[in-house]
């Protein structure tokens, strides 16, 4: 009997550790999922509301405009920590009267190891960015000769492995290149500026999804 009183204890510790890992384990294999205008509707303590995003409707479901100025969410949330390969998409629509460069999603560091997906706008047009930092390397697959009318919706999607980094706009694969990733271990989120408050996005974005695997178009959000 002082045996098993000893014990008991002792593997209650056991299970109850076990149980918390396997349960971080899964959280740390779900999907992170925004509905942007759900980020609005139901504002808590994480979230920090700059300017006057406002709910529009789009085809999808409720969307969130931003003016280009002063709009922007930020996230006290990490969904990239220490993920090594994922897949991160936005629905949006750029409108016109934009300023040049805009950042529309920032994971990670303000300066040191983050991750970014941004726009390029040209006349009536813009082009995609996707932006890594990871120690100190950085890389951005954009290019203008793959532009994309402004006022549309659009999906994008970034797709980020150990060794190389994939854009897509509506499924099509633009940009491929080779490149050594290291996970983001921390930062923040912002929506709709770049961390440092510069760079604003003009559009709307319905939703963004990050997914802990390497997906193909085939699993792409659809739009």
């Amino acid at each position: 009997m002082k045996i098993t009183s000893v014990f008991t204890p002792l593997l209650f510790m056991v299970f109850s550790f076990v149980s918390k890992a396997q349960n971080t384990d899964a959280l740390s294999n779900q999907n992170t999922e925004w509905l942007v205008a759900s980020l609005l509707q139901n504002k808590t303590e994480e979230t920090t509301i700059l300017g006057n995003p406002t709910i529009v409707p789009s085809l999808y479901g409720d969307a969130v405009a931003f003016n280009g100025i002063d709009d922007a969410l930020f996230l006290k949330e990490m969904p990239l920590k220490g993920l090594d390969s994922f897949t991160v998409e936005m629905i949006f629509k750029p409108e016109s009267n934009g300023v040049f460069e805009q950042r529309i999603l920032q994971i990670g560091e303000i300066t040191g190891d983050r991750m970014l997906l941004e726009i390029r706008v040209l006349d009536n047009n813009w082009y995609f960015d996707g932006f890594v930092a990871s120690k100190g390397v950085k890389l951005a697959l954009a290019t203008e000769e793959l532009l994309h009318p402004l006022g549309k919706w659009y999906h994008v999607a970034f797709v980020v492995t150990p060794n190389s980094l994939t854009t897509y706009v509506n499924g099509k694969q633009e940009l491929h290149k080779e490149y050594v990733f290291n996970p983001i271990e921390q930062g923040q989120t912002s929506i709709g500026v770049r961390m440092n408050k510069v760079t604003w996005f003009k559009g709307a974005i319905y939703k963004i999804q990050i997914s802990p695997e390497v997906l193909k178009p085939n699993q792409f959000l659809k739009l």
